[in-house]
């Protein structure tokens, strides 16, 4: 009896990773949409976007500069303030300044995802480079580990290393720059692959220069470029993760200020009290369209 109740939560719990991965997935992909729709007015959305971004870059570097109060000061006499004067975003169920812990959770999950895409990118580009370069055994030992992580959905693996490594906001910038670092080494293997048969490459294989030389000199410089684009693409998606996993409780403990347990925080006041939930969801669907749009300017001029 006791191994049926088992086996029935943990497939519960399978189900219900496996719909917020979905969920998260279907997210992204409708912002990616309505971003490459708004190429349409290009100058005007562009110019939007990269206002947005560097006010979210500043407040994430100097969140206690743009912040105006406490992020962690309780006040129970302003509990669940609807935005003002006072209080530009509102109060919390705890009488917290919902601007302040916004700011502050800028500078959280902004931290987080550009170490995840650190990871990524230094994993990718080592793997990669190694990969095409060497060739033979080492080539089909790295790809076929590359292929093994590409089967498990993203979400899902972030989930499983995360809760190998601990809890917190940097195991779960770990664990996704792990789960995101397959692609980074495909794009950056088939950018080798081109690069290693061109005539200046040979060349200097057959003036005798070193594999290191050539792999920082002619390689590196050349692969950086359409990895620059896809990291930028990736951006957004790896927002929506670290938001994802601190709203399902992998990442930094309370009171610490994260997007996502931002949005958590107000599940349960949305009738009486949205304003807890949706602002910091805004910021981050704002945030991911404006990665978005940039990264299509970019990639459109790297063409």
């Amino acid at each position: 009896m006791s191994n049926a109740i088992q086996l029935e939560s943990l497939e519960s719990v399978k189900t219900s990773v496996h719909s917020t991965s979905s969920y998260s997935q279907s997210v992204f992909t409708a912002l990616r949409r309505i971003g490459n729709g708004l190429r349409a007015h290009s100058s005007v959305s562009t110019t939007l976007a990269g206002l947005f971004t560097v006010v979210i870059l500043i407040a994430s570097l100097f969140p206690s500069v743009v912040a105006r109060k406490d992020p962690y000061a309780t006040d129970p006499v302003h509990m669940f303030q609807a935005p003002s004067a006072e209080h530009w975003f509102g109060t919390d169920q705890l009488g917290r300044d919902l601007f302040s812990r916004t700011i502050y959770g800028a500078h959280a999950t902004v931290t987080a995802s550009l170490l995840s895409l650190a990871i990524a990118v230094v994993g990718g580009l080592i793997i990669g480079i190694a990969s095409a370069y060497v060739g033979g055994i080492v080539d089909t030992a790295l790809m076929r580990s590359v292929d093994v992580l590409l089967s498990i959905p993203g979400l899902l693996l972030s989930i499983t290393i995360v809760t190998a490594i601990g809890f917190g906001t940097t195991p779960v910038a770990v664990a996704i720059g792990v789960a995101s670092l397959p692609g980074f080494a495909r794009t950056t293997r088939a950018q080798t692959l081109k690069i290693k048969n061109h005539a200046y490459v040979e060349a200097a294989v057959v003036s005798g220069v070193s594999p290191l030389r050539i792999v920082f000199s002619h390689i590196l410089r050349n692969v950086l470029g359409p990895v620059s684009v896809l990291a930028m693409l990736e951006f957004g998606a790896v927002i929506m993760s670290v938001a994802t996993l601190s709203f399902l409780g992998f990442g930094a403990k309370p009171p610490a200020a994260e997007w996502g347990s931002l949005i958590n925080d107000g599940r349960n006041y949305l009738i009486t009290s949205p304003w807890i939930s949706l602002i910091p969801g805004f910021v981050v669907v704002l945030t991911v369209l404006s990665a978005t749009v940039l990264a299509n300017n970019l990639k459109r001029g790297e063409r």
